[in-house]
């Protein structure tokens, strides 16, 4: 592999805060949208319906820009991370391998994420682009910024039809990350097994999948990887 291009949410970011913020705005248990969250993937349906099971008449934009306006936006900081983000990604870039992430998200999620200073080329929300998966504009996108041939292009994410489903399309590889809900819940899915090239558990996996194997059965030596190209702006 060439490139890895990483979703965000529930792939690098957890989604605890975001849920709990919204059970909050709602004047509900966290748990009792956390539930009906659940529902929703169980159901192969989006996760924001949940938040329509609870106020039906709910237009969730004009709600975000309401939260927004009255100081309770998105926040993001490292403890929202999964633990495995940093390692796994510096180990990829110290390989040679060009980084980008790229997943559904806000204008203000992607100031947000690229305030962390990840390491990775390029860090790109859905909003940024005017696109959002699983919109083929948006893998289009992903291929660009890539600079890779699809073939040598890996696309991670724990959201089958966001992410591997019209990832593979584009001719990209896919790996599937058994990590949140959609994760866990449709990891072991025909669908899923049949067509995803490569099933994780964690982030750290990725470098031995995306390094070739010497003739001695090793993994090719980092040193004689080329360095990562420089982050498209």
């Amino acid at each position: 592999m060439e490139t890895i291009v990483l979703d965000i949410g529930e792939t690098l970011v957890r989604d605890d805060r975001h849920w709990a913020s919204w059970a909050n705005w709602l004047g509900v248990p966290p748990h009792t949208l956390s539930a009906l969250v659940g529902a929703a993937v169980a159901q192969g349906r989006e996760a924001t319906d949940a938040l329509r099971i609870l106020r039906p008449d709910m237009d969730v934009e004009e709600a975000y820009r309401a939260r927004a306006a009255a100081g309770r936006g998105e926040h993001l900081d490292e403890s929202d991370l999964y633990q495995d983000v940093r390692p796994a990604l510096g180990e990829l870039r110290a390989a040679g391998i060009r980084v980008v992430v790229a997943g559904n998200g806000t204008v203000r999620a992607g100031e947000l994420l690229r305030a962390l200073d990840l390491p990775a080329d390029l860090v790109v929300t859905s909003d940024e682009w005017g696109a959002r998966k699983p919109d083929p504009e948006f893998f289009a996108r992903v291929a660009e910024v890539a600079g890779t041939a699809p073939e040598t292009t890996l696309y991670v994410g724990d959201h089958p039809a966001d992410d591997l489903f019209p990832a593979a399309a584009a001719g990209m590889r896919t790996a599937h990350l058994r990590r949140g809900p959609y994760g866990h819940w449709w990891a072991d899915h025909p669908d899923v097994v049949e067509r995803a090239d490569f099933r994780v558990d964690a982030l750290t996996e990725l470098v031995g999948l995306a390094l070739p194997a010497d003739p001695a059965g090793g993994e090719e030596p980092r040193a004689a990887r080329p360095r990562a190209l420089r982050a498209v702006r």
